[in-house]
Order: C-alpha cells, then sequence, then structure tokens
C-alpha cells in the first residue's frame, strides 16, 4: 500500500467536503458494508461481487494467496481505490458508490492504517513519526504530545521515542508504525500484511499483541494476510480469497471444521484429498478395492473426493487397522511425531498425515484406523 508517500496522500487536507452521508445507509448495524463490489484493472477483474459486513469491535482477516485481490479490497476500504462497481459504507456512511459516482477520500475516512513496509520517515524521530498525522490535523503540540506518549505507551516503545527508525529493529519499526495508526483514536485501523517481513517467531509475538491491542481498545480491524495461522490467531472471521472472490467467509473454527469447498480445505492445508468412488453401494479409493466409510447417499456421478483430515487416520499395529500404509516421513515435533505414510494398494500413491505418540522409521509398516467424522467429502470435480 506505498511508503511515506502514499501515508502523507492518504492524510493530505482535501477540498471534497461533501458527499458524506447518504440519505438511505445500507446497512447502519455494521461498522463496515461492501455490497456487490467488483474491480477491474482495464478489462482485468480482480474483484468480483465482494458482499460482507463486519460488525463494530470484530477484526476480520482477508486470507488469500499473492494475486487473489484481498490487498486491492483494502484499498478500495481505505480510499486508495475507486471500485468499479458496488458501494462501501462505514459506520453508516456511504464511502464509495460506483452507480453516482461518490467517492469520499482517504484522509476523510477517519481510519488507521498499517503498512506492510512500516512507510517511516527515516529523518524523523519514532516521536514524529507517530505524532505525523495530528501535526497534519492542526492538533496543538501539548495535546500531540500526550497522545504521543500514549501510542507509544500501548506498543512498549516510550524509551525509544527519540530514537530514528534506522535505529530499529524490524519488529520496533512495526511498533512504530501501529502506534502511529492508533495515535488519532481511530475506531477503524487497516493492516496489509504487516508482519510480512519478519521472521516467522517476532510475526508470532507481534500478532498475539496486535489481537490484545485491538481487543483492548474496542477497535474494528480489516487484517490482509497470505498466513492462515496470523489469521486464526486474531481475526472473529476470515473471509477466503481465491481468484478475486469470496471463496468462504466464517469463524477459524468453521472453517477448519466445515470448508465450503476442497480448494478452501486445501489452501488451509486441512489434510489430504483423494480420489473416491461408489460400488455396490460402498466407497472405494479409486484405483483400488479399498473401502472408507462415507455418505449413505451415493452421489448419481458415482464419483467424489475425500479430504483425510489429520485427525481423521490413527497409526495401530500392521494389520490391526482398516487400511494398510508405509511410513514415508516422521519428524518430532516436541509433543509428539508429524507422521505422513502412503496408502498400500493404491494407484496414483495418496499419502496422508497425521500424528505419532511412538518414532517410527521410513519403510516401516503400520495400520491406519478411520475416524469417520474425521473425513470431509466434496463433489468430484472439487
Amino acid at each position: 500500500m506505498g511508503g511515506p508517500d502514499a501515508f502523507a496522500a492518504a492524510l493530505r487536507p482535501s477540498l471534497e467536503t461533501s458527499a458524506m452521508h447518504s440519505p438511505n445507509p445500507p446497512d447502519a448495524a455494521s461498522t463496515i458494508a461492501v455490497r456487490g463490489l467488483d474491480q477491474f484493472y482495464g478489462d482485468t477483474p480482480v474483484l468480483r461481487g465482494i458482499d460482507l459486513a463486519l460488525r463494530r469491535g470484530r477484526t476480520l482477516a482477508l486470507l488469500g494467496s499473492s494475486g487473489c485481490g484481498k490487498t486491492t479490497l483494502l484499498r478500495l476500504i481505505a480510499g486508495l481505490l475507486s471500485p468499479t462497481r458496488g458501494s462501501i459504507s462505514i459506520e453508516g456512511r456511504v464511502m464509495a458508490d460506483a452507480a453516482n459516482g461518490l467517492f469520499v477520500p482517504p484522509e476523510r475516512r477517519e481510519l488507521g492504517m498499517v503498512f506492510q513496509d512500516y512507510a517511516l520517515w527515516p529523518h524523523m524521530t519514532v516521536a514524529e513519526n507517530v505524532g505525523f498525522p495530528l501535526e497534519m490535523r492542526g492538533m496543538r503540540k501539548e495535546e500531540r504530545r500526550r497522545r504521543v506518549a500514549s501510542a507509544l505507551a500501548r506498543v512498549s516503545l516510550e524509551p525509544l521515542a527519540g530514537r530514528r527508525p534506522s535505529d530499529l529493529s524490524g519488529g520496533q519499526q512495526q511498533r512504530v508504525a501501529i502506534a502511529r495508526a492508533i495515535v488519532a483514536e481511530p475506531r477503524i485501523v487497516l493492516f496489509d500484511e504487516p508482519l510480512s517481513n519478519l521472521d516467522r517467531e517476532l510475526r508470532e509475538q507481534l500478532v498475539g499483541e496486535i489481537a490484545q491491542l485491538v481487543a483492548g481498545l474496542g477497535l474494528t480491524a480489516v487484517y490482509v494476510t497470505h498466513d492462515h495461522a496470523e489469521a486464526f490467531t486474531l481475526a472473529d472471521e476470515v473471509a477466503v480469497m481465491q481468484g478475486g472472490e469470496i471463496a468462504q467467509l466464517a469463524s477459524p473454527e468453521t472453517l477448519v471444521a466445515a470448508p465450503a469447498t476442497l480448494a478452501v480445505a486445501e489452501f488451509l492445508k486441512l489434510g489430504t484429498a483423494a480420489q473416491a468412488h461408489a460400488l455396490d453401494g460402498r466407497w472405494h479409493l479409486a484405483g483400488s478395492d479399498i473401502v472408507i466409510p462415507g455418505p449413505a447417499d451415493i452421489p448419481s456421478s458415482r464419483a467424489a473426493r475425500v479430504l483425510f483430515g489429520r485427525k481423521a487416520l490413527r497409526p495401530v499395529a500392521p494389520g490391526g487397522g482398516d487400511l494398510d500404509a508405509t511410513v514415508v516421513q516422521a519428524q518430532f515435533r516436541g509433543d509428539g511425531y508429524a507422521l505422513s505414510a502412503t496408502i498400500d494398494g493404491t494407484a496414483p500413491p495418496v499419502t496422508v498425515q497425521m500424528t505419532s505418540e511412538t518414532r517410527l522409521q521410513p519403510g516401516d509398516k503400520i495400520g491406519l484406523g478411520i475416524e469417520p467424522g474425521g473425513l470431509r467429502w466434496f463433489p468430484a470435480g472439487g
């Protein structure tokens, strides 16, 4: 979402003072409401048919791989882009409506924004970077000083107020960016992959801190990420985006328990998918005579895809389970072993994952017990 120049543009005073209110707000109960949103770059669709509503005090994660449209959607909410079709409302006020040309610029949307690349001015101190939005608004010096101190205290950076960004670590620089986003006390904060430039250990620490900060301040937040662990840690709701559309919008618990499509399940790494076919009223793994428990209502196509979730299988003694398998890999994870094994008799081979309490070696023969509740079934086409 750009560097310091883009941030300055988002705060620059505007001559546009009208169009802040709509006579018929589309959804006054939602802090952020997006309706029928399409976005094209030339003839290329980037977003198609986006509908969502986020209630006050909730955090929404926009989750997806690169190019899925999640950052474009955030930029539209922020006011850094104007939609091709559809409307965006914030706290009951229409901020953009393509049908009548209405568009409210970013500096009038009263949002805090945290960028991927920190967007800090190198010639300013930490305190000056944090206080810059307040200075742009013409706030008195004493009030600015009080708010900057409060914001820095919330991110544990008060002792570093006089430092330059170049004197700070990446994690500290991102804390400065977060302090700047909350210094004006907005009710809504947008995060554009704020931790992607940091190592995994620091990301895990900071995402927990962000979750606590958002909850402690009672903020409404939209958080863009490609990492489902980040999304699940801090979000009340997650929109999984694929191909410019929302493939599923649900709580993290629902996404894991009931993925809407196989594509969602595979993106979230919920297990291994295999082809299955029906024969004589029973389900078989494709290319084998192996029977697995499945839905009683056999589809007319007589074919399906089955997802073996990580809790769908348990290792047992050879010959003592529902399936026979050969260990491919075993990795110690502190409280057990992450196990990969290929189901014997499948063509092409089906390799599944599970956990084991005992050490096994590649090439070991094992049995696999099936937990039917851990299987997820999808149409044959995915």
